[in-house]
């Protein structure tokens, strides 16, 4: 899988495989797309924030990616 999903394959993740599961955002079914997660964290609406952190570190850990971003961090702790 590229780091660059096309609709078809977009819509053959599960949505429990996205940062947002409810509204299908940030999807992240492999290592480049936690991270891509991790660089457009700051264009989520901020009542979603904390729950984008915590997805983004639990997909971090499943795929051996360091998440340092202090902000994602502190965000994954409310």
């Amino acid at each position: 899988m590229s780091d660059v999903l096309d609709t078809a394959e977009r819509r053959e993740i599960p949505s429990d495989e996205f940062g947002l599961p409810e509204r299908r955002e940030y999807p992240m079914p492999d290592a480049a797309h936690v991270r891509a997660a991790e660089a457009y964290f700051r264009y989520c609406p901020e009542e979603l924030r904390p729950e984008l952190a915590r997805n983004i570190l639990k997909f971090a850990a499943r795929y051996g990616v360091d998440v340092q971003s202090p902000t994602i961090l502190s965000y994954a702790e409310q």
